[in-house]
């Protein structure tokens, strides 16, 4: 393959984004049929909640097999085989007839998801380099910021006129029309002198990029990041619906605010970036959340639905800062083994929010509370930035 380019090549960006929107859909669809779900299988929203942490819990921990996959086999087939895995689990939750049987679908949902998300940012790095990947993140995460502004509406619109069970036919149409266009379009983008020696699941090939302490840093950023925003998602249902009895219009409307300055915040960082810089574009965005995490606590009593927005709105910023400074520096050294960093990556990311989320919403937090501890676990990051050991793994020439 030819040497990384640092031009965007619209076919693989658009491709790209197709593949990275897997995961969002199946987070942020149905979020307004969540109480109607809780209602019809006779059970606590928590339960419900928990299609959610075990989708992204699937979704990190597929990615140890799926990365080394990409690596060994290549991008395109692993993709395609894991949107025909989606495409199936939709079905499978599409029919479940128990809560037990939706949350095996969504397991599986995850698996497939992982695999799309994997291929997706390891062909990022394939073809942009280290340097210019991170930029490139950065617009893929304001491409999946446009989920959350319309998968809802659209959600709302189905479980109106079908039913919850709609969403994920949706979910199951959309993979199909993924497949085709992959399997016609996509091209591999796999360097040639990708590491493929070793077992598939050898620790060594884990360790090799575990062992990287500017990964671990990054990547740890990364997780906190993503929690911040999953215990949002998560929460925001049973705060705005449940509790301040908001319609599911009222709901989709708060919603889709929020991910237009997430869309804005994450499609400006890259430049918010080059101007700046990482390490100040990163610092600013621990900042931002630490900020955000102290006014979510001093309006934590405000029964009103723009008391619990506004903290949220000021934090995509700072989600948006911090991705696209720490991503792409986490995959910054692994030129010849993208596929099982950006895979490790996913894990930290995804699966690591994922289970402290789900472990913290069973702390009895209120979901404002909730939202300001996740938001202040950052502070220790932001210390480690300052720090001598932060300033070697994250220089300010980054």
């Amino acid at each position: 393959m030819s040497a990384p380019s640092s031009k965007p090549d619209s076919r693989l960006v658009a491709l790209m984004v197709l593949l990275v929107l897997f995961s969002p859909l199946a987070i942020d669809i149905y979020l307004p049929a969540m109480p109607l779900m809780a209602t019809e299988f006779d059970v606590a929203p928590t339960r419900i909640q928990d299609t959610i942490s075990w989708f992204l819990v699937s979704l990190g921990v597929g990615q140890l097999l799926a990365g080394p996959l990409a690596d060994r086999f290549g991008r395109r087939p692993v993709a395609m085989a894991g949107i025909a895995i989606y495409a199936v689990s939709s079905g499978m939750a599409w029919v479940a007839q128990s809560l037990d049987a939706l949350l095996i679908a969504r397991l599986l949902q995850g698996a497939g998801a992982c695999a799309t998300s994997v291929c997706a940012f390891a062909a990022v790095r394939d073809s942009f380099g280290a340097k210019k990947s991170g930029q490139m993140i950065s617009y893929l995460n304001g491409a999946i910021c446009f989920i959350p502004a319309l998968a809802p509406l659209l959600g709302s619109w189905l479980t109106h006129m079908f039913g919850w069970r709609s969403n994920f036919s949706f979910m199951m149409a959309y993979a199909v029309v993924a497949f085709v266009l992959v399997m016609t379009l996509f091209r591999e983008t796999r360097p040639a002198d990708t590491d493929t020696s070793g077992r598939l699941l050898s620790p060594s090939r884990y360790w090799q990029v575990l062992k990287e302490p500017v990964f671990v840093y990054h990547a740890v950023l990364c997780l906190l990041a993503m929690s911040v925003i999953l215990a949002y998602v998560t929460s925001a249902p049973v705060r705005l619906i449940s509790e301040l009895g908001l319609s599911m219009e009222a709901f989709t409307l708060w919603f889709g605010t929020n991910a237009a300055f997430n869309i804005f915040a994450s499609m400006t960082a890259p430049k918010v970036i080059e101007k700046f810089g990482s390490r100040k574009t990163l610092n600013a965005g621990m900042v931002t959340l630490l900020f955000a995490g102290c006014l979510m606590a001093a309006l934590s009593g405000t029964q009103q639905a723009w008391a619990f927005m506004l903290p949220v709105i000021v934090s995509s910023f700072g989600f948006a800062w911090i991705l696209g400074s720490a991503a792409g520096k986490a995959l910054e050294p692994f030129g010849q083994r993208a596929g099982t960093a950006a895979a490790l990556l996913g894990l930290f990311q995804m699966s690591g929010a994922g289970t402290l989320v789900s472990l913290t919403q069973r702390a009895g937090l209120s979901e404002p509370h909730l939202l300001v501890f996740h938001m202040l676990l950052l502070a220790p990051g932001l210390f480690v930035l300052w720090s001598s050991a932060g300033k070697r793994w994250h220089t300010a020439e980054c």
